[in-house]
């Protein structure tokens, strides 16, 4: 029985190297890419949107622009007040489909916060909306349903 189970343990050790080998110069079966390919889908934010919105629940007045991971930022809204909304079209931006981006808002006189989760862009039509609560010197900027 253990020298059953030593040998099964080779056999599959074995086959597993062989796959990865495949897989490292581009050979094998559609699992074997698939296993390629999804380290790259795991690494895009969730959700997909083309659009993004920044709801002003706080007590100020308030801007945002986006910002990618690497720090590239978009051009900023207009200053809007409480219980408006503003969004950016990332079709409208030089961000380029499957970046993962937030909002970073600026408070009129208070501080500046990113917002508590990235999205990535996709052309899809859809919008995250977020929404900045608290007043100019404590705030949060939170996505809604994330």
């Amino acid at each position: 029985m253990e020298a059953a189970l030593t040998n099964l343990f080779f056999t599959q050790r074995a086959a597993l190297t062989g796959a990865v080998a495949l897989a490292a110069i581009g050979l094998g079966a559609p699992a074997a890419q698939a296993a390629q390919a999804a380290p790259a889908a795991q690494a895009q934010a969730s959700p997909c949107v083309q659009k993004v919105t920044v709801v002003n629940n706080g007590g100020f007045t308030l801007s945002f622009a986006l910002s990618t991971r690497e720090g590239s930022l978009t051009a900023s809204t207009d200053t809007y007040a409480i219980n408006q909304s503003r969004t950016i079209d990332l079709n409208a931006t030089e961000i380029a489909p499957g970046a993962d981006v937030r909002p970073v808002v600026s408070a009129t006189a208070g501080d500046t916060v990113p917002g508590n989760v990235f999205v990535s862009y996709c052309e899809n039509g859809q919008n995250a909306t977020y929404t900045a609560s608290g007043t100019t010197l404590d705030y949060s900027v939170t996505l809604l349903g994330g």
